[in-house]
């Protein structure tokens, strides 16, 4: 006997195979995402367990460097206390040094050289100071060139020319040259001390005398002292500023002093170094 099956068997087998599939697919999707989950449930692992191992490094690197910071500043403090001991034993060898230096700089020191500053840079010695001409400069080189053993090579590294500006109210006295009384009064006038014709009043007033504004010839003049062409003049301004004249004018600093008026002439500024 032949049996026919008359149902819809393919599209029962079609409707099988697709709910299969289904069921194959999320299956599939449920097992990517365990899989995938898994995964970075991994990943998340090594990256908090790396984590953790940069923070301990980093932890251990700042250990280290506060670690080398003091090992810095123990060595600063070890080359400061090096330096220390090092400058304590050149001044212990070299303790009588300055006192051979000064001495041997003051004898081999020419008249007219007055020293403003010195100042030492390991074996070198610089000075600085005034002279009264180039010559002086010269034969002080000279003296340190070949007279000494303490000093050697010397150098002259500049020279610079100065006029001291001085007006007539910075000179406190004058010796006038008064070979003739008359000549007292224009020198009065051409130096500044009173104005064009008032040279006159100026010594009736008695401004001239010790106490006066402007005292003249304190030593009393060539008439008073002697006629020796100026010298005596010179002399009584220099004890003038030392402070040693006999007719002492307050607060010295600056005394003028002048020679042969009424011919060719000269003349010089005498003050407190």
């Amino acid at each position: 006997m032949i049996l026919i099956n008359l149902l819809p068997h393919r599209e029962a087998a079609k409707k099988r195979r697709k709910e299969a599939f289904q069921v194959t697919m999320f299956l599939s999707a449920l097992l990517g995402v365990l899989i995938a989950g898994l995964v970075y449930m991994w990943f998340q692992s090594k990256i908090e367990t790396q984590q953790d191992r940069n923070a301990f490094l980093q932890r251990e690197i700042k250990v280290l460097d506060e670690q080398i910071k003091e090992i810095a500043s123990i060595e600063d403090e070890i080359a400061a206390l090096r330096a220390r001991q090092k400058a304590v034993e050149d001044l212990q060898a070299d303790r009588n040094l300055p006192v051979y230096l000064l001495k041997e700089l003051v004898a081999q020191l020419p008249d007219g050289i007055y020293i403003t500053g010195v100042k030492q840079t390991n074996q070198v010695v610089e000075m600085q100071g005034m002279a009264q001409s180039n010559e002086r400069v010269s034969e002080l080189l000279r003296n340190i060139s070949s007279n000494t053993q303490w000093f050697a090579k010397p150098e002259l590294l500049e020279i610079v020319a100065a006029n001291v500006s001085l007006t007539p109210k910075d000179v406190q006295s004058a010796v006038l040259y008064d070979h003739f009384s008359p000549f007292v009064l224009p020198q009065l006038e051409e130096f500044g001390f009173v104005k064009r014709g008032e040279a006159k009043d100026f010594i009736r007033s008695g401004e001239h005398a010790r106490g006066g504004s402007m005292p003249i010839n304190t030593h009393g003049g060539q008439l008073g002292e002697a006629y020796i062409h100026g010298m005596n003049g010179v002399a009584e301004a220099v004890r003038q500023v030392r402070g040693t004249a006999a007719n002492q004018v307050a607060d010295v600093e600056n005394v003028l002093v002048t020679a042969g008026t009424g011919v060719p002439t000269s003349g010089l500024i005498l003050g407190v170094a």
